[in-house]
């Protein structure tokens, strides 16, 4: 059996045609699991001495979110080190990346594997894998017709990433560009509403306008923020991260603007604050709606004028930084209860940003349990880690009032839990693995714990358990919301929030 000249064309022609790259990845990955007969095939794209995937076949879903390190997977690293076709001996030692991976089949190894490096010039930035549960799936096909799927996939992935890096510096049409990866921070998730997003920061980043960034806890505004940063022309200086909720009002502004000796007691030398570090980058300003109402004059001055005070220094100091600020609240409310200046409000809103949350990000939820599966592959050293069925439609039916930061806490507990039942380096995650109504709400004492209703539905009896929290707290605390936030240890910005997807508030 060999390729015909009809299927090298049509594959030729869907690589060129398609509204998107993405269309044309998968349609190719899709035809050559077809062509070639094979269980599963994948397109990875090369940064950083890691692949990662960019369409998948014939694999679980979680896949998509998945990295591969180089040094985690010596299959791939074999594969980017050959300059050529590699074909796996059926009985090779090196555990294949995708073991466990395939549906319906993860209880077995992959038997057959072939991978295809995909060049840009002399440049790594890619790899074709082709996967088979037969030993033999591969040997009819020459390595010479291999070569040729390679040269096709390896033209449309140069020309897809080198669109990306002229879209991402902005040049102009005939400016003399040579290919190189664009660095950039890695947001998982293919939601419409994460799609959004991207494109909205890709927008946003090429200028230099203050973002404010709005989104629950635990969304992902700080990897929003480093977006930003490092799609702008502010990449090459830093980036100066300051948490606002965990400053003291008495070091405030000294952290802000610097100080000079003998300011205050203490000052036994002059010091920079963060505007000073962030001079010609950019400064992250998080939890922005927790600064006081002194501290955001002098914020608002500071983005009106381009100059600050060190405290103790009558002199202003000239500095170029953008901002960028993260809040939880409702900024908008906080204006109108005269907790949040509304100049400030409008200056840092320039452009506005929201990061949905994660119950809102339908099957992102899988791709960033594989991520971070993967991350804790490597960091126990384990040789497989594997969300099973089950636990994928156990993922995607809870709320995530937590959002990704509790998806991480909870795949890393289900991973130790699940590796204390297993011996050997092969964990299987199950549903039973993750246990989420402990992450829900503070521990209440026994007698005190609302009953859950008799239902069989894990996010019903969720619900009724949240609300009834809620209702239990408010009226201890004569239903006042920020005084119940406190006694359940959660932001009174995400109590709202879920009381109103609950239903509990309109």
């Amino acid at each position: 059996m060999s390729f015909s000249v009809d299927v090298l064309a049509g594959i030729a022609i869907q690589l060129q045609s398609g509204v998107g790259h993405q269309d044309r990845f998968q349609r190719l990955i899709t035809t050559l699991r077809q062509v070639l007969e094979c269980d599963a095939s994948a397109l990875l794209r090369y940064d950083a001495r890691q692949f990662i995937p960019l369409a998948i076949d014939g694999l679980a879903q979680d896949v998509l979110g998945r990295r591969f390190t180089l040094e985690g997977h010596p299959r791939l690293e074999a594969i980017a080190r050959a300059g050529d076709v590699v074909r796996f001996p059926a009985d090779s030692d090196l555990p294949d990346p995708y073991d466990g991976l395939i549906p319906g089949q993860e209880s077995l190894k992959v038997h057959a594997c072939v991978g295809l490096p995909l060049f840009a010039g002399q440049n790594l930035i890619g790899a074709l894998t082709l996967d088979a549960m037969e030993p033999e799936q591969f040997d009819v096909f020459s390595d010479e017709e291999l070569r040729l799927i390679s040269a096709l996939a390896a033209g449309a992935l140069s020309n897809a990433l080198l669109i990306e890096q002229l879209e991402s510096q902005n040049m102009l049409p005939g400016a003399p560009a040579a290919f190189e990866p664009v660095a950039n921070t890695d947001m998982i998730g293919l939601s419409p509403n994460m799609m959004q997003l991207k494109k909205e920061i890709e927008i946003v980043a090429a200028s230099d306008l203050n973002v404010l960034i709005s989104g629950e806890t635990g969304t992902g505004k700080e990897l929003v923020a480093k977006s930003i940063h490092e799609g702008s022309p502010r990449a090459a200086n830093p980036l100066v991260y300051l948490n606002c909720a965990a400053l003291p009002e008495s070091v405030a502004e000294s952290e802000l603007f610097g100080h000079v000796k003998g300011a205050f007691t203490g000052a036994i030398s002059n010091r920079s604050g963060k505007f000073e570090m962030a001079d010609n980058g950019t400064l992250f300003l998080d939890e922005i709606g927790e600064l006081s109402l002194a501290l955001q004059a002098k914020l608002l001055r500071v983005l009106q004028y381009g100059d600050i005070q060190r405290v103790g220094d009558d002199r202003s100091l000239r500095v170029d930084v953008r901002v960028l600020a993260a809040t939880n609240r409702d900024l908008r409310e906080e204006v109108l209860a005269g907790r949040f200046r509304a100049d400030l409000f409008h200056r840092l809103s320039v452009f506005p940003l929201s990061v949905p949350p994660l119950r809102e990000r339908g099957d992102d939820v899988v791709l960033l349990a594989g991520y971070f599966c993967e991350q804790c592959r490597l960091r126990l050293g384990l040789s497989r880690v594997i969300l099973s069925s089950g636990a994928r439609a156990h993922l995607l039916s809870y709320g995530w009032p937590g959002n990704v930061r509790e998806l991480e806490h909870a795949v890393h507990r289900a991973v130790v839990l699940a590796r204390a039942t297993r011996s050997g380096g092969e964990v299987i995650l199950e549903a039973q693995h993750f246990a989420f109504e402990e992450s829900v709400v503070a521990p209440v004492q026994e007698s005190e714990a609302p009953a859950l209703p008799a239902c069989h539905n894990l996010r019903d009896a969720t619900e009724h358990f949240q609300r009834e929290m809620i209702r239990q707290a408010l009226s201890q605390n004569n239903n006042n919301w920020a005084a119940s936030a406190r006694a359940l240890e959660t932001d009174v910005a995400n109590l709202h929030r879920l009381a109103k997807r609950l239903g509990m508030k309109d």
